[in-house]
């Protein structure tokens, strides 16, 4: 039985956003795409939702402290 990893309750969201989204981010962040932090591509949860490189995900987590908190990588080496 494969287990879906996206399930998991330890697993938190994460989006792939459009690039009209990836430009709305960086330009409200101030930053370029090489200043986001990584994801690697082989990350499973990448390989499970089809993300590529250069891509740029949202990965909004739930947190007792912050509510929620939402944070962004790019998928690159």
């Amino acid at each position: 039985m494969k287990t879906d990893i996206l399930q998991h309750n330890l697993v938190p969201e994460h989006t792939i956003l459009s690039e009209e989204e990836a430009q709305e981010v960086l330009e409200e962040l101030n930053v370029r795409r090489d200043q986001i932090p990584k994801i690697l591509p082989t990350d499973p949860v990448v390989k499970a939702i089809g993300a590529e490189l250069g891509d740029i995900l949202r990965i909004t987590r739930k947190s007792e402290t912050a509510g929620i908190f939402v944070a962004y990588r790019v998928v690159r080496e």
